[in-house]
């Protein structure tokens, strides 16, 4: 999953996707709506190349006092976001989530008290050595990388029947650059932005998959005989105009 996809939050101008060497592609839209290629990578070394010009916003909404949706309430769609899943499981999180909201509105309030808590009470070290930790071992430890965060976020959220889920995509100014990882959470009937990796909102997203957690969202998957990368790549930078 290498292909963004334009929407309401961002617009593909342009685009380019290179194979050396060049082999068939077959590209499908998952359940998600996550823009997904498959082939069959060949014997020897083998490349992906991809660019996009994309036109996103500089901030992200943030709306303090939206309101909690009831689950009754929520579109068909939403109630996935729900679940227990393998890194996020958000029945182990449900007195922790109570703990942190307690006394808050429920809703938008609650997602952001979870996000300061996390940012109070795990490091995020974009170096840890761990490895596909789930959000319970991630609070074990006190320490993760960008998708560790989220998958915290995620099942406390969940465990306040808020609906959330994976984000991974680009992030302007990021440093060390790479892929980044975040989380979205349904309040006030639509989905917000939020980043226990950042100290006050940012803006500068691109998103290139949206999924249940890091399982439905990694940007590639192999099977097979094993592939080792040799090397990965990865550059964000802002462009003088808006592409056109």
């Amino acid at each position: 999953m290498l292909r963004p996809r334009s929407g309401v939050n961002q617009w593909v101008a342009r685009e380019s996707y290179t194979l050396n060497p060049s082999i068939p592609v077959v590209e499908y839209t998952d359940s998600y709506g996550n823009l997904c290629q498959r082939l069959i990578a060949p014997p020897g070394e083998f490349s992906i190349s991809t660019s996009a010009d994309i036109l996103t916003a500089d901030g992200i909404d943030v709306c303090p006092g939206a309101p909690f949706d009831e689950v009754q309430n929520l579109p068909d769609a939403v109630l996935t976001y729900l679940l227990p899943t393998r890194y996020c499981e958000s029945d182990r999180f449900i007195e922790l989530g109570q703990t942190i909201a307690v006394g808050l509105a429920p809703g938008y309030d609650q997602v952001n008290a979870i996000v300061t808590w996390i940012r109070n009470n795990i490091h995020f070290n974009p170096d840890s050595m761990h490895f596909q930790l789930s959000a319970a071992e991630v609070n074990q430890q006190r320490e993760g990388v960008c998708r560790d965060l989220a998958h915290v976020g995620i099942a406390l959220c969940r465990g306040l029947s808020i609906p959330a889920r994976m984000v991974v995509g680009y992030l302007y100014g990021l440093s060390p650059m790479d892929f980044h990882a975040w989380f979205e959470a349904y309040v006030g009937g639509r989905w917000y932005t939020f980043d226990a990796t950042q100290s006050h909102p940012v803006g500068g997203r691109i998103t290139v998959a949206y999924g249940r957690d890091a399982a439905d969202v990694a940007i590639f998957n192999q099977f097979g005989p094993a592939l080792y990368p040799r090397n990965m790549s990865v550059n964000v930078e802002m462009l003088d105009a808006p592409p056109s």
